[in-house]
């Protein structure tokens, strides 16, 4: 009696480990690796948690027009961009240490939202009585890096910060390229980063040029300064980024919005004089310059659904070049 009730005992131990088994295969079996969730509970000690929308607009909140901007001398540029391009390669160490020197740091972020890990540089004078200025570099960690989103002018052409932070969330290997400044912060226009090539926006966009990475730079236009449409798009200085901007033309189109296609008519604000589109225009990289209506960089549905159609492109971008 008492082996018989033994044996009871054990098949009802396999039975109940067999469940558990068959559970935790059922819970791997629904979750896809890389999930939001997967991110949170792999994220290491000492990973900052912020929500990336938030934190971009405190920093960029800060801007205004008439100060905070310090004209950056050559080395400072070539040595940030240079740290730049180690974080890129996976020298983080040597990164951190370039960077140091130039009174920046490197710290990993978790966006809460998305769960995406990112590294963040900013220049410890941000939050300094007299700010530098020279911008923030947002990475992502998940995936190799391969375009880029860039903001020449936060607090100026108010909104794109934000849309450029849609622009990063919406596709994998993304790299945020934020200007430190007001476009009037600077004395003459030292601060317009689109139009200067000694700034270290400038720097960092032509290191990510050179190794081949298509970009895409966000503006702003007033509403009466392009009657009839809501998106001026342009490849820029260059042709490389043509089959990108058709491609990015026809999908804002898909998404409700008016589009005057610059490669296609004339249209005011094509970008031809941005500097970074000439650089990306020597390297033979696709580059678009894009201006928006007050209305889609005010955020809501507008917002979201101009960064729906951008992620047509960086998604692209991600897996391979567009081509004709």
């Amino acid at each position: 009696m008492r082996a018989h009730r033994s044996r009871l005992i054990t098949i009802a131990t396999l039975l109940l480990v067999a469940v558990g088994l068959a559970a935790g295969l059922t819970v791997l079996l629904r979750t896809p690796a890389g999930t939001a969730d997967d991110a949170r509970r792999t994220v290491p000690k000492g990973t900052g948690q912020i929500d990336l929308a938030r934190e971009v607009a405190d920093y960029t909140s800060r801007f205004g027009p008439g100060g905070g901007y310090l004209p950056p001398g050559r080395a400072d540029r070539e040595d940030i961009a240079a740290a730049v391009g180690l974080l890129l390669d996976g020298h983080r160490a040597q990164a951190e240490q370039r960077l140091s020197q130039r009174d920046f740091t490197v710290r990993t972020v978790v966006d809460r939202p998305s769960g995406h890990r990112y590294a963040e540089v900013a220049d410890r004078t941000d939050s300094a009585a007299t700010p530098r200025g020279w911008g923030r570099v947002y990475l992502d960690l998940d995936h190799r890096p391969s375009w880029s989103v860039q903001v020449p002018h936060p607090g100026f052409d108010l909104g794109t910060e934000q849309l450029g932070v849609r622009v990063l969330r919406g596709s994998p290997g993304g790299v945020l390229v934020i200007a430190g400044a007001h476009r009037k912060a600077g004395v003459g226009n030292s601060a317009d980063v689109a139009h200067r090539r000694d700034t270290v926006f400038h720097a960092i966009c032509a290191e990510l040029a050179r190794r081949g990475m298509p970009g895409i730079q966000l503006h702003g236009f007033a509403a009466s300064a392009v009657p009839g449409y809501d998106v001026v798009a342009s490849t820029g200085a260059g042709s490389a980024g043509r089959p990108d901007g058709r491609g990015l033309a026809d999908a804002l189109r898909g998404h409700g919005f008016r589009v005057c296609r610059a490669w296609a008519r004339s249209c005011p604000l094509e970008g031809r004089t941005n500097v970074q589109g000439q650089t990306a225009d020597a390297d033979h990289v696709p580059f678009l310059h894009v201006e928006f209506s007050p209305e889609v960089r005010s955020g809501g549905r507008p917002a979201e659904r101009a960064a729906a159609a951008i992620a047509e492109i960086t998604r692209r971008w991600a897996s391979g070049p567009v081509t004709d």
